[in-house]
């Protein structure tokens, strides 16, 4: 256990908020409970998950990604929940590793434990993630939320989504705990669930409970799998036209545009930005690890 001060910085994406801790050697330990304190908005820093900054070569689960990627997001939820991926987090990630001085505007790429993600930094302060495929499973669950229930559309973004189409964002109700969905079996590490209202061709908005966080501003995974959803609803699929499609996705913190190419690859573009820096005072650390 260090008696040195940590090094932490705050950023965010579309208000998705994270606490970035710089930590290239994977020396500093973050057990669930310290995460969980780390992100608490009154007794710790406050933040939506922890990005956890270590050179991919000395992470075990990065390890065979370092030939590809340098760096590895080891990404956490606020309750200390390790998490596959996180699309805002990649975006602040990269950010960060710019602001550092690791990697200049232009292309980089980050490992996760969703795989490698390639990212593209523009000058206006943009910064676009290549975020992989989806997957569409058929099964699929029933949200509920008071005497309201929506079928939901099963999309996999590399962790797991559910996407119910509402006339109302506000027939999503507080969003403090996880809506219940059946059947349960569907989603056995639990689930990310977004509810979307339509704003004009092609631009919906959202509002999301991320598991392990409850509402968050934004979610970046969460963002494509309703940009999928929205596109098979409305009949578009750039596997069967050759034609890519984008959607404008309005989260509770800003926007994203979501492209999907032909291929299959879904690019998110959106903004990210270093707000804070600071030091973690020892002696809290250690008793946040009591």
């Amino acid at each position: 256990m260090t008696s040195a001060p940590v090094a932490f910085l705050k950023g965010h994406g579309t208000e998705n908020d994270f606490v970035i801790v710089p930590d290239p050697d994977n020396a500093v330990d973050l057990p669930a409970d310290v995460v969980a304190r780390l992100c608490d908005r009154r007794a710790g820093i406050g933040g939506d998950g922890v990005l956890h900054v270590v050179r991919s070569a000395a992470h075990p689960e990065a390890r065979d990604m370092a030939g590809e990627a340098e760096w590895f997001m080891d990404y956490r939820n606020a309750d200390g929940s390790v998490a596959e991926m996180c699309g805002n987090g990649v975006r602040v990630f990269a950010r960060y590793l710019q602001h550092a001085g690791h990697i200049t505007a232009g292309d980089a790429a980050v490992a996760t434990r969703g795989g490698v993600k390639r990212v593209h930094l523009a000058k206006n302060g943009d910064v676009t993630v290549a975020m992989g495929r989806a997957r569409l499973p058929e099964d699929g669950v029933t949200v509920t939320v008071g005497d309201r229930s929506w079928p939901a559309r099963n999309v996999n973004m590399g962790n797991p989504h559910a996407v119910a189409f509402v006339e109302d964002l506000g027939h999503a109700g507080d969003l403090f705990t996880e809506p219940p969905y059946s059947p349960a079996r569907v989603y056995p590490d639990g689930v990310n669930i977004e509810f979307v209202a339509d704003r004009g061709p092609r631009h919906v908005a959202m509002r999301v409970h991320e598991r392990g966080a409850a509402e968050t501003r934004s979610c970046g995974t969460g963002a494509c799998a309703v940009a999928v959803a929205a596109a098979r609803r409305d009949g578009a699929d750039p596997a069967a036209t050759g034609t890519p499609v984008t959607y404008t996705v309005d989260v509770l913190g800003g926007t994203l545009v979501i492209t999907e190419r032909p291929d299959g690859e879904i690019e998110m573009t959106g903004p990210a930005v270093i707000v804070a820096e600071g030091r973690i005072d020892p002696a809290w650390l250690a008793s946040a690890r009591a």
